[in-house]
């Protein structure tokens, strides 16, 4: 079985838009996923394939630059 070495990656978003940013990522099928920390403070965290880092990255920026989150 192989092992996976994910990145994990903690931010602080707006709590009312944590549903928004999950329903970005699953339409990505396999970029990343988005568990929840602590909702009522909107920190989650991201894991994802380092090979996927740059979309990630570049998705979570092109959100931010919308003030999506």
């Amino acid at each position: 079985m192989k092992e996976l070495n994910l990145l994990s990656l903690y931010l602080r978003i707006r709590p009312n838009r944590i549903h928004f940013l999950k329903f970005i990522l699953e339409a990505y099928d396999g970029l990343a996923v988005l568990s929840v920390d602590r909702p009522k403070e909107g920190i989650i965290y991201i894991r994802f394939d380092p090979n996927n880092s740059q979309e990630v990255i570049a998705l979570l920026d092109s959100l931010c630059q919308s003030s999506q989150l």
